[in-house]
């Protein structure tokens, strides 16, 4: 067992939710920071919604398991108080690499000297962050799939400054929290999920984008001709638009392109992915 107990999870989105509640459901202490009381209060409806999914789709679960997991998880809206005796601090907000730099900055100055902080970026370099830790060797990437508790995989990659001690204790607790730990042993843009998603997306935007397919055409040929259960458009809904539009609006002109064109055409319309009900595909909320 990791020699962590006591877990708080920065940014209760889509992820961030499922980070903190697979922690708890794992037999941790759990401590979820939202940012505002609108948000804590969406969280605590994607916690509920959570304890639902799990009871129909995790094994065991139905057996207490997520009551269980409810008494250790905690919300907070002080982020002081949320970090205060954290042994682990997993940040999960938007992919800006400013609001993470400016995020990790206060973490540096409320969270105990002993914390391990750990990004869940899955596009950033923990490189280009470290530095606004204020404690390089106790920092280091933990990068999760989307769909937790059925797409169990915990990516972890450090920089040239992580104490090795550390990435084992991450490692351990990826391993403690039911997922499958897949070092990454040099920073990798992307690290290895992404550096394989990322592209087939992309490819498959611009399929639509420039008018050649339909998306849910694009999803039928790749599930027939590959045996791949979903389509790149089914695997967009399941992120969530916003994460795609955050990375491709930071690339080049094409990325840029394509972020318009999911802006117009999605976000704009509200039709952000499952968690909205809609985004290629229509969903049963």
């Amino acid at each position: 067992m990791s020699t962590i107990r006591k877990v708080t999870v920065v940014g209760t989105g889509v992820l961030g939710s499922q980070i903190a509640f697979q922690s708890a459901y794992s037999g941790f202490d759990v401590t979820a920071y939202a940012v505002n009381d609108q948000s804590a209060e969406q969280a605590s409806q994607r916690f509920a919604e959570l304890a639902e999914t799990y009871v129909r789709e995790v094994p065991g679960a139905a057996d207490g398991k997520t009551d269980a997991a409810a008494a250790r998880l905690h919300l907070s809206t002080d982020l002081a108080a949320a970090v205060a005796d954290a042994d682990l601090v997993i940040e999960a907000i938007p992919e800006v690499l400013a609001i993470k730099q400016e995020t990790y900055a206060r973490l540096a100055g409320l969270a105990p000297a002993r914390t391990i902080f750990a990004t869940n970026s899955s596009t950033l370099l923990p490189s280009a962050i470290k530095e606004a830790t204020g404690r390089p060797d106790r920092f280091l990437a933990l990068h999760f799939a989307n769909q937790i508790w059925k797409f169990n995989t915990a990516e972890i990659m450090g920089t040239s400054d992580t104490d090795p001690a550390v990435f084992d204790a991450l490692v351990q607790f990826a391993a403690d929290i039911g997922m499958v730990p897949i070092p990454v042993r040099k920073e990798k843009a992307g690290y290895v999920l992404n550096s394989l998603l990322v592209p087939l997306l992309n490819a498959a935007a611009e399929l639509a984008e420039g008018g050649y397919a339909d998306p849910h055409d694009v999803d039928k040929v790749w599930r027939i001709a590959t045996g791949a259960p979903m389509g790149p458009f089914q695997i967009y809904d399941i992120i969530g638009l916003n994460t795609p539009y955050n990375i491709l609006s930071q690339g080049g002109e094409r990325e840029r392109r394509l972020a318009n064109w999911l802006k117009e055409n999605y976000l704009d319309q509200g039709k952000l992915g499952v968690a909205s009900g809609e985004g290629f595909y229509k969903y049963e909320k």
